[in-house]
């Protein structure tokens, strides 16, 4: 991959002037995204890259971690579209896997954000110089994140990725709504005019034009996968944990091969997971209702990622025409596959 990046920026006329071997990968990544397709985003413009559309700084930070990600047979990785419930699954695999050594009466969860105890694979901190290898010091086995498309999770190991997989999908309508709010949530001050109406969000969502979309086939590649190897790609939806999470921490359990044992079970403790990373609970503390995360050119605030956790909140906004016709769209985008929403 990185032969082909390379490949593609010395095309440009300003490799004229400097030579492409004396560019740092850097100047070289941001020479390869100039030449990509590029359109309005919802709040920032949309570049694309293998089918997918991504923010301009996001794909840098995808190609940077694409050269320097060392990835691990024994990682356990938490895939989500943005918005369809990662902060969600990132304290719940976190609470499962952790509960032998961490105590529910002082749990992390209590003091800290989900997102400072699951760091993502492409979304550095502030310090983008050392998160490759903050992520090499981890100790295994390795709880990461990624909104990353499984063809560019790939990019990353030679062969089929061997990290187990856990992907969470949400109704794709409820999915565009929270990510309308979402954007508006996240402007920096000097944007905070921008007023995406949510109709030409809409119309977008439906062109697949969205970070990470087109959403259809960001889900059909994890979702054929998990048929192709159950054992290590688990395929989830945000609905049906909603409707029994704690059948669904227990199916989770299983699958990371932590299972409750009899005692935990008479104690309650699947319940008791269930509880520490409801939405009432996080969004009760103080650590998830101020401060926020510095990413060198943006700052998200902690609270960004809560707004009210249900589902079917989309029909608040949008009309009952449009859910029929985004309706119709994933279908046919999906038919034949055996996935629906």
């Amino acid at each position: 991959m990185a032969s082909t990046r390379e490949e593609s920026a010395t095309c440009r006329p300003e490799d004229d002037v400097v030579p492409p071997k004396s560019k740092s990968k850097s100047i070289r990544r941001k020479d390869f995204i100039s030449t990509l397709p590029t359109r309005e985003g919802w709040s920032t413009p949309l570049v694309q890259y293998n089918k997918y559309w991504h923010r301009a700084q996001i794909l840098n930070e995808i190609l940077q971690v694409q050269d320097t990600f060392n990835p691990r047979s024994d990682d356990i990785i938490m895939v989500t579209q943005p918005k369809s419930g990662t902060t969600w699954l990132k304290a719940l695999t976190f609470t499962i896997t952790g509960r032998a050594r961490l105590s529910f009466s002082d749990h992390p969860l209590l003091t800290r954000h989900p997102h400072q105890l699951v760091p993502f694979i492409e979304i550095p901190d502030h310090d983008h110089t050392s998160h490759a290898r903050l992520l090499d010091t981890l100790p295994s086995p390795r709880l990461l994140a990624t909104h990353l498309p499984l063809s560019s999770l790939l990019e990353m190991s030679p062969g089929r990725c061997s990290s187990r997989m856990i992907y969470l999908s949400r109704n794709p309508k409820d999915t565009l709504v929270s990510r309308w709010h979402f954007e508006h949530k996240v402007l920096q001050p000097e944007h905070r005019d921008f007023k995406m109406e949510l109709e030409k969000a809409f119309t977008m969502f439906c062109e697949g034009v969205s970070e990470c979309g087109p959403f259809w086939d960001h889900c059909l590649e994890y979702w054929m996968e998990s048929l192709a190897r159950p054992d290590k790609v688990m395929f989830l939806k945000y609905e049906e944990i909603k409707a029994d999470p704690v059948q669904a921490v227990r199916n989770l359990a299983v699958f990371l091969d932590v299972p409750f044992s009899h005692e935990e079970e008479t104690s309650g403790v699947p319940q008791e997971v269930v509880r520490i990373c409801s939405f009432d609970t996080l969004t009760s503390l103080p650590v998830n209702q101020a401060g926020g995360v510095d990413h060198g050119t943006y700052y998200m605030p902690n609270s960004a990622f809560f707004r009210k956790g249900v589902a079917g909140d989309w029909a608040n906004y949008m009309t009952k025409q449009m859910g029929e016709n985004l309706d119709l769209i994933v279908k046919e985008k999906l038919q034949g596959s055996g996935l629906f929403f």
